[in-house]
């Protein structure tokens, strides 16, 4: 192990994912020396460098590795996890998801490998102005939190990235293998509170399509039973 990792992977930084401010005041000392620890450190692999500026201790009995969740928080702040990533998250689509896909506030679509964390992408998407965060949560995962879309508003992100248009409930249960019974377990406000997000007419006109339709599935399974 080097003596980076030997002298602060039991510390404060353990576990965490932290920049070259916050390691310069855990490592003190001059510049020279900071950069000679890294270095040894990124080259016997006990230091992973997410993207430039950006660090983790590679990951050991002593501390879990990150989330994959605030990884992505940690690679672009101000973005939130959504998409098909936080559907699977939430237990909606039974795929697994092996890109951990977020949006972006910015206007250009991003991309990060990493060496031990995996594939990131970021994406933009024309949302009214104070309405990023509107049906998106802020999780604890372990010592570090991420926002993450709920499922809702995770589909309409999905919905605006692919410009999908409403057809049917079909599109949702048999193409992304959406269980119906989380369709139904949807409320009137999670609507009503997304509606305001989006500027694009289509993903609104899918967000009422979709209340309908669901409205109309509770109505017939009522009359049937």
């Amino acid at each position: 192990m080097s003596t980076l990792a030997s002298n602060l992977s039991d510390g404060k930084l353990a576990g965490r994912i932290f920049d070259e401010r916050q390691l310069a005041e855990a490592i003190g000392g001059s510049d020279a020396r900071r950069y000679a620890l890294v270095n040894r450190a990124l080259k016997d692999g006990t230091l992973v460098r997410l993207k430039r500026g950006t660090y983790l201790f590679a990951q050991s009995s002593s501390a879990k590795a990150p989330h994959p969740f605030a990884v992505a928080q940690a690679l672009l702040p101000g973005s939130y996890v959504s998409f098909e990533t936080a559907l699977s998250y939430h237990g909606w689509i039974p795929e697994a998801v092996y890109v951990t896909a977020s949006v972006t506030p910015s206007r250009k679509t991003l991309e990060f490998e990493t060496p031990v964390m995996g594939h990131f992408s970021y994406h933009p998407l024309a949302i009214q102005k104070y309405q990023f965060l509107v049906g998106v949560e802020r999780l604890k995962l372990g010592a570090l939190t991420a926002f993450v879309a709920t499922p809702l508003r995770a589909l309409l992100d999905l919905v605006a990235l692919r410009k999908s248009g409403w057809t049917d409930l079909g599109w949702l249960t048999h193409g992304l293998r959406i269980d119906e019974d989380h369709l139904r377990s949807l409320k009137a406000k999670e609507f009503a509170m997304l509606r305001g997000v989006y500027k694009h007419k289509a993903v609104n006109d899918f967000l009422r399509s979709l209340e309908l339709g669901i409205s109309a599935g509770r109505s017939a399974s009522s009359g049937t039973s």
